[in-house]
């Protein structure tokens, strides 16, 4: 065998034994007992203590400098399992799995703070994983700005500065879009009940029509909607409201465009570094494409309309055109996963604000809270009126990732530039939506991006896809007109 075969059947347990992590962290998030966090969390250590032992292991080092990649996928492998190893080794062992093992049971605390709308509860924790991000981005940076190696873990090769630079291009367009649909006349929303049991159903049904591939996962309820894992076991999350079942429908339909993407990865590359997403960044691409352009587009939302009132009967929306706004309505909410489009970037902007400063010790833990209320009063207009509808309501900074939350902003900005080049590809798609079909859609996606994994860096994956450099353009240009229709304006 050469360097490059030892290095490669020495990565494939490593990304097995990463995939065991995942659905560890899955298990926690649906089924297992409330009794079990303290176990779970030695659990998730341990694991942690041999991944970063895996990860830094001397024969690394020497299988890269020996390795000679066959061809442009091996390259992209060895260029992946590198990076890795770099990064890795600059984390102390200690400090991998005490992040590990605290927030396993940071997650348990804030559900159960939420629950309680208690901030005081969660906060002394939420210290402890603050300042063990700050310290392993302080490791990571050696001497540069911490917050950009947290990041990097999400979207490599981007920094906190480019990512401040594209927002304050969007934020003016994306405010005064939002005035002007403020100021316009809404349309009317759902009103009434709709029965848990038979969301479940229909949502399973969406998942279907949008690919997910049940053979290779599964659906279950979770308090935070999420994906796990890649290859052939990719599992899916919602959660259900009885007065929302947009809430249920949505989550579910984000979610399998993480899952697709995962699902839609050539099979060779299954359990090797390439084999999953390009980033977070991109993964968003997917879910919020598969969300929003796809799932929100007047073709599709017609054949919804149709078979939610077969589910649900008259629940007092008159027509697919008066369906179509619904779902598109625009209202200042708190809660970011429950905003319409044009208000979910500015909720990521001010994470991303708020948590760059946590990292740079700008921002005390202790002060979030005030600093997070006069925030939201400044961009959305209203007082938060209870912490889970504020502080309190994402899993994110208590499970450490600290860096992700730009990324949901960066998925748009992809996803604008994904449609645009779909819809010049496929000029008949919207009659295959109307259908119930968004096959050619999501065909498109898989062919041009899905396929692909970590092949190329994130850029490159977008580029490739769509022809041309990524910029926000596309996506506000999309906003603009959806909603200037929607509206009147």
């Amino acid at each position: 065998m050469t360097a490059f075969d030892d290095l490669m059947a020495y990565q494939r347990q490593t990304e097995a034994l990463a995939q065991v992590a995942g659905r560890l962290g899955w298990d926690q998030e649906t089924v297992m007992p409330d009794g079990a966090a303290g176990q779970r969390a030695e659990e998730m250590a341990a694991l942690e203590g041999v991944l970063h032992a895996r990860r830094t292991d001397p024969r690394l080092g020497e299988w890269l400098a020996a390795a000679q990649a066959p061809d442009a996928v091996g390259a992209a492998q060895v260029r992946q399992i590198a990076r890795v190893y770099r990064r890795t080794l600059k984390v102390p062992a200690r400090l991998a799995e005490e992040l590990a093992h605290l927030t396993s049971l940071a997650q348990g605390i804030w559900a159960e703070a939420r629950a309680k709308d208690d901030v005081a509860a969660f906060l002394p924790t939420l210290e402890r994983v603050v300042a063990l991000k700050r310290e392993e981005g302080a490791a990571l940076a050696q001497g540069g700005d911490p917050y950009d190696a947290l990041v990097d873990d999400y979207e490599p090769t981007m920094t906190g500065a480019e990512i401040g630079a594209m927002f304050d291009r969007m934020r003016p367009r994306l405010v005064a879009l939002r005035a002007a649909v403020l100021g316009a006349e809404a349309p009317k929303g759902l009103v009434g009940r709709f029965d848990g049991e038979a969301q479940m159903a229909l949502t399973r049904e969406l998942a279907t029509v949008f690919g997910y591939d049940w053979n290779r996962g599964r659906l279950d309820k979770a308090v935070h909607p999420f994906s796990s894992g890649s290859g052939h076991d990719v599992r899916i999350t919602t959660r259900v409201s009885e007065v929302d079942p947009f809430n249920c429908f949505y989550s579910t339909i984000h979610e399998v465009g993480h899952a697709a993407y995962e699902q839609g990865i050539d099979p060779a590359y299954a359990l090797t570094p390439i084999g999953q997403g390009a980033s977070m960044g991109v993964h968003e691409s997917q879910s919020r494409s598969y969300e929003n352009q796809i799932g929100r587009s007047r073709a599709f939302t017609g054949w919804l309309y149709g078979r939610m009132r077969e589910v649900f009967g008259e629940f007092g929306i008159a027509d697919a055109e008066g369906f179509y706004r619904a779902v598109n309505r625009v209202h200042a909410g708190y809660i970011r996963t429950e905003a319409d489009e044009v208000h979910y970037n500015l909720h990521v902007m001010m994470r991303f604000d708020l948590e760059r400063a946590l990292i740079r010790g700008d921002l005390a833990v202790a002060d979030l809270e005030a600093a997070w209320n006069d925030r939201f009063r400044a961009d959305f207009g209203v007082a938060v009126d209870r912490p889970s509808n504020g502080l309190l309501q994402d899993v994110h900074w208590s499970c450490g990732l600290f860096g992700y939350f730009p990324t949901y902003t960066l998925g748009n900005v992809y996803a604008g530039c994904l449609t645009k080049a779909m819809r010049a590809a496929l000029p008949g798609l919207d009659a295959d939506m109307a259908k119930g079909d968004v096959s050619a859609a999501t065909g498109w996606l898989r062919a041009n991006l899905q396929r692909h994994g970590s092949l190329m860096t994130p850029r490159e994956s977008v580029q490739a896809a769509c022809g041309f450099a990524p910029t926000e353009g596309p996506l506000l240009d999309y906003l603009e007109a959806k909603f200037g229709d929607i509206y009147g304006l």
